[in-house]
């Protein structure tokens, strides 16, 4: 039978967690990447920058969450980060803006630091 220690079982939940952060992250790179020369208004930028509003609500979420145990510190800056990428997802989509170089900037160094 297998015996492992609550440590070690926890130690691979976080990793899968991570791992699945980090993948959704490198989702959000591609996307916006993909999309950057095609405009805001085509139907692949509209998509890549709602995926992204989905995937920052939900890491919003959880670092609001007292569930978190993530330092606070570190949680409080990772959510002023996701409410700056929001408010930047917000003038693309209201076409005051249609720089994607510092959403993928942003997104690409969230991705790497979970790596």
């Amino acid at each position: 039978m297998y015996n492992f220690s609550y440590a070690e079982t926890l130690d691979e939940f976080c990793a899968d967690t991570r791992g699945n952060e980090r993948q959704a992250m490198g989702m959000i790179v591609e996307q916006l990447t993909s999309v950057k020369e095609k405009g805001r208004r085509s139907k692949e930028a509209i998509e890549a920058l709602y995926n992204t509003r989905r995937v920052w609500a939900y890491f919003i979420d959880d670092l609001e969450s007292d569930k978190n145990e993530l330092p606070v510190s570190l949680r409080t800056d990772l959510i002023s980060i996701g409410l700056w990428v929001m408010k930047e997802l917000e003038s693309i989509l209201n076409e005051r803006s249609d720089n994607f170089d510092e959403l993928i900037q942003i997104n690409a160094t969230i991705r790497d630091g979970l790596a």
